[in-house]
């Protein structure tokens, strides 16, 4: 763990809720973003920067819980686009990010960082936040 790392402070020291599944390599984290129910990170361990800097096994195990977590997401969260996405340029941590997104959702169809287009609707939202345990349900049997 670096002290100056947020992911690292967040894996040694989570929030109740937050990590839905964990091994000795990786964690699918439930990220708490304001009219995104089901915004999921799953992130490497490790201090490592890129994809190509892990081993092919160790790439191959990150993909295999990404599209676990998708999957989950498709299947609990019925989204009309699921978002996958790395960036990490200020975090040390190679980490994937996992969206569903909605066609009502406040961005749609602009990334989940750009211009908001509306005003998200409040009982969508709630619905798709009740969704929450059925998600971290499927995440973890899909992880099996």
């Amino acid at each position: 763990m670096t002290i100056n790392c947020d992911l690292c402070k967040l894996l040694a020291n989570p929030p109740v809720d937050v990590v839905i599944w964990h091994d000795d390599r990786l964690a699918v984290i439930l990220v708490d973003e304001p009219g995104y129910p089901g915004f999921t990170r799953v992130v490497w361990h490790d201090h490592v920067r890129e994809m190509t800097d892990l081993p092919p096994a160790d790439r191959d195990h990150l993909m295999q819980a990404v599209w676990a977590v998708e999957q989950a997401q498709r299947a609990t969260m019925a989204p009309h686009k699921v978002n996958v996405a790395s960036f990490g340029n200020m975090t040390p941590h190679v980490h994937w990010h996992v969206i569903p997104r909605y066609t009502d959702d406040a961005h749609f169809p602009n990334p989940t960082w750009g211009a908001r287009q509306r005003e998200p609707d409040a009982a969508a939202t709630a619905a798709r936040a009740a969704l929450l345990p059925a998600l971290r349900a499927a995440i973890i049997e899909n992880l099996k």
